[in-house]
């Protein structure tokens, strides 16, 4: 299994970061060793002292394709899911400032949760989903997947120009606004139209 995640896909995140709006999808991996096993805590890392949440709606690749038409990219997944991507800013700041790759602040050990996955045929347009994520129950994060600059169907077909996709994979497809940090004791909820789909521990 491969991570595949898209950067910037949101306008409002990018304004609250300062950063260019992309003109075409950013893409990051993390490692399958970046998953927060389920049950388990996410433990803030000792080179960090600004660790952000980010959540963000996940799709399930369900078979092998390469250079997918975006026409037919509905076909190659079947569930959708919420997570966090992980994001150690203050080392990602001082990568970004030397044009550094991101993987040490993106891509560290138990840099992402994966919550539960929902057949995508349970809802209606997948172009108008709300999600949210609390932090000890207060909302900090809320968005809808028709703000996407690059909507699910988009972000396939162009990954798949640069990487097979095989059955298994997962791709994060970007985080609203609303980011910060997180701290022992918190406790991190997401949810998918109001269904809880994980929650994680912060210590």
């Amino acid at each position: 299994m491969k991570i595949i995640c898209i950067g910037r896909n949101y306008a409002k995140h990018i304004e609250e970061l300062q950063n260019e709006r992309p003109e075409e999808p950013v893409i990051f991996l993390k490692p399958d060793t970046a998953v927060v096993q389920k049950q388990f805590p996410f433990v803030i890392p000792e080179f960090s002292n600004d660790v952000h949440h980010e959540v963000e709606v996940l799709v399930k690749i369900n078979k092998v394709g390469k250079y997918i038409d975006a026409k037919f990219a509905h076909k190659y997944y079947d569930e959708i899911g919420l997570g966090i991507d992980f994001t150690a800013r203050d080392l990602q700041a001082k990568l970004k400032e030397k044009g550094l790759p991101w993987e040490k602040a993106k891509a560290f050990d138990g840099s992402a949760v994966i919550g539960d996955f929902v057949p995508k045929s349970e809802f209606g347009a997948l172009d108008n989903i709300s999600f949210e994520l609390t932090n000890n129950s207060a909302v900090v994060q809320q968005g809808n997947t028709q703000h996407m600059l690059w909507k699910i169907d988009e972000i396939i077909a162009y990954v798949s120009q640069y990487f097979t996709l095989r059955t298994g994979d997962v791709i994060f497809t970007g985080t609203p606004e609303g980011v910060a940090k997180v701290s022992p004791g918190d406790v991190l909820e997401g949810f998918l139209e109001g269904r809880k789909l994980f929650k994680v521990q912060v210590k």
